[in-house]
This record gives structure tokens, C-alpha cells and sequence, in this order.
């Protein structure tokens, strides 16, 4: 039996469950009329999540004494929506991180304030699923609230999206497409070259990148290649010595070993971004 705690506001009930102790409930109109110790089903809510521990308990009251009651209803729907575009159960947090960044964000483009995402490519090509669903995401807000959402705040929801997908903190993988855009412009310096962001080879070395990134930071290693190395060090020098010169970056800002199979395939995706920079010149 659930059993209301609290009403927050006609949409929001703070609940009392008999596994998970306390929950909120979100729905369109579940809190109206609702009195405390009334039993509701928790079938009728159109999402439900559990609050599972007391700081993020007081991170969505708290949000909820700031946002707007119908913000706070889009938001639900999205999120539904987007486990349903997903086939997934999104990490809960995403109801505080995602509905607090979109409200400030909605505030800071009504005031007229540019939104500037420099990683804003390596995002797109880094988690392309998501990426399309922040965009459609940002569609709907502008035929709900009539705010058109920039290009470059698209890039932070897709972020927002990932997290809550992969159960990932935020700041990791923040952290991460940072590091991605760094070794990106390492390369171009490192040539003096600006590499074209919709070059096919260009994707291709981001999404390795950013697997590359991922599977040192797990330590998941790749098998060792000692005799592709040595035949790359001979064909492509220039582009080999770049590759460890790169995992020696990688090394530094995760502060894990990189394996020495990364140096083949960084060689050979800077091999091939390179062929395709003067094939384009």
C-alpha cells in the first residue's frame, strides 16, 4: 500500500512505500485533492521513481520550490519519453540534474545570455543517440514554452541523457569529452592542420577516442599487437611517435596505464585523417 507523505504541488505527491520507504510520485493532477495518510495507486502516476536517500530527497523538494509546476510536468513526459525512445530505465537522478539545468537554461535564453559549448561536435559524434533525442527533446520545448533551445545546449542535455543511460557521473563524462577535444586539437597543432568536423575519418577517430577513453579509465585492455607496432613505426613515423605522444596525454589526465596496442589504432586513424586533410587540399 502506498500512502501519500506529503502533496508538493498538484503534480508531485512524496509517498510512503512498503519497499522503498519513501517515493515520489509524478503525474498530471495525482496530487489534487490528496490529504496525507490516503492510500494512492501507484499504477495512476504516469512515473514513478524512488528517491533513494535522503540527500537527493532534499535536492528535489528543494528544486521544486523554484521550478514552475507545469516545467515540472513537461519535464516528467520527456523523461518518459525518453525511456520509452530508449527501451530503458533512466538513473533517477536525472529528474534533479536534467529539470534544474533545462529551468536555468530556459531562464538564461529568455534574458537574452548566448549558450557557448565548445565540445559541442565531439558530443554529437561521441553519443549520436542521444544527441538526436536531446534535438527532438529541444523541439518539443519549443512548441511547448515557444523557446527555441541552441545547438549548443543541445550538446549539455545529450550529456545529461548519456548519464542517466549509462549510470555514469556527469562530471566523468564531462571530463572525458574534454580530454577527446584536447588530443583532437594535439593533432592539429601537432601538424598545423584544421581538421574538417565532418570529415568521415574525423568521426571515425572521435568514436575511437572516446571507446579508447572509456576502456582505460575501466581498465578493460586491448590484447597486445607488438608486431602491427613495429610494421606501423616503419610506414607511418610521423603519425606513430603523434600516437604515443597522445596516450601519454591520455595517461596524465586519467592517471591510468594506457595499453601500448592503443599506439596501432591511433596510428592508423591519424593515418587515414591525415590522407583524407591533403586528398581534400
Amino acid at each position: 500500500m502506498v500512502t501519500v507523505v506529503k502533496v508538493l504541488n498538484n503534480n508531485v505527491v512524496i509517498a510512503s512505500h512498503p519497499d522503498y520507504d519513501e517515493v515520489v510520485l509524478i503525474g498530471k493532477g495525482l496530487g489534487f485533492g490528496k490529504k496525507h495518510g490516503q492510500e494512492i495507486a501507484g499504477e495512476q502516476a504516469e512515473k514513478f521513481f524512488v528517491l533513494r536517500n535522503l540527500e537527493e530527497q532534499e535536492q528535489y523538494k528543494n528544486l521544486l520550490e523554484y521550478v514552475d509546476e507545469n516545467f515540472i510536468a513537461l519535464m516528467g513526459e520527456e523523461i518518459e519519453r525518453l525511456e520509452t525512445t530508449f527501451r530503458s530505465s533512466l538513473n533517477e537522478h536525472i529528474h534533479v540534474g536534467l529539470t534544474d539545468h533545462l529551468y536555468f537554461a530556459v531562464k538564461r535564453i529568455q534574458q537574452g545570455q548566448g549558450i557557448k559549448n565548445p565540445f559541442l561536435k565531439e558530443t554529437e559524434l561521441a553519443y549520436p543517440l542521444e544527441y538526436q533525442a536531446a534535438a527532438e527533446l529541444a523541439e518539443r520545448f519549443d512548441k511547448a514554452l515557444g523557446i527555441r533551445i541552441p545547438e549548443g545546449e543541445i550538446g549539455f542535455i545529450t550529456l545529461h541523457i548519456h548519464s542517466a543511460l549509462t549510470n555514469r557521473d556527469l562530471t566523468q563524462i564531462n571530463r572525458h569529452t574534454q580530454l577527446i577535444s584536447e588530443l583532437v586539437r594535439y593533432i592539429e597543432t601537432a601538424f598545423q592542420i584544421d581538421i574538417d568536423r565532418n570529415d568521415i575519418n574525423y568521426l571515425r577517430l572521435v568514436r575511437h577516442l572516446n571507446h579508447a577513453v572509456e576502456r582505460v579509465d575501466n581498465e578493460d585492455h586491448a590484447e597486445n599487437q607488438e608486431n602491427l607496432l613495429k610494421l606501423l613505426q616503419t610506414e607511418y613515423p610521423l603519425c606513430y611517435d603523434l600516437s604515443w605522444k597522445l596516450m601519454k596525454v591520455m595517461q596524465q589526465r586519467l592517471k591510468k596505464r594506457v595499453p601500448d596496442a592503443e599506439a596501432v589504432y591511433l596510428t592508423l586513424h591519424i593515418q587515414r585523417l591525415l590522407s583524407g586533410e591533403r586528398n581534400r587540399i
